[in-house]
């Protein structure tokens, strides 16, 4: 279906038969903010590009896929999901339950899959750009299909 690099996030996605175009750039060893990386050098908007964020909600691990343009309100996150608190999850117990390394972590293909909320400014765009599965990697895809093959619901949980 596609000739993308081989990732759980794009085997996952062709297994679904959800199209998808896959965008690859050169990663920078001394980047810290992915996906604004990748926002840059794919030439795109950063509010069409999102981030994919694990994170602590009570005694679960969730999921929240916001644009690179803003950041997470984790209140808001808590409320999405029912929970009374969020706070960032350790990034090793992500790496460890999605099978992804940080900064290349895919909100499709998880090793574990986890519940997921993806911010609402999703649905403005036509496709929307989320991680593949490795940095230098992301997929374009539409927010119905992401939400579908994920099980996410729309949400608003980003600000800025």
């Amino acid at each position: 279906m596609s000739s993308a690099p081989g990732t759980p996030a794009t085997v996952a996605l062709d297994a679904a038969g959800v199209p998808f175009t896959p965008h690859t750039y050169a990663h920078a060893d001394t980047a810290s903010s992915f996906g604004e990386e990748a926002a840059a050098l794919l030439g795109l908007d950063e509010g069409q590009v999102f981030k994919t964020l694990v994170v602590q909600a009570d005694d679960a691990l969730v999921v929240a896929v916001v644009p690179v343009s803003g950041t997470l309100d984790l209140k808001k996150l808590a409320a999405a999901v029912g929970a009374k608190k969020a706070a960032m999850a350790d990034p090793a117990l992500a790496s460890r339950r999605t099978g992804y390394v940080v900064g290349g972590i895919s909100p499709v293909g998880q090793k574990a899959r986890l519940r997921t909320v993806i911010d609402e400014t999703a649905e403005l765009y036509d496709t929307v750009f989320v991680s593949g599965g490795r940095r230098g990697f992301d997929i374009e895809l539409a927010p119905a299909d992401l939400a579908r093959v994920t099980g996410a619901a729309f949400a608003p949980v980003a600000r800025g």
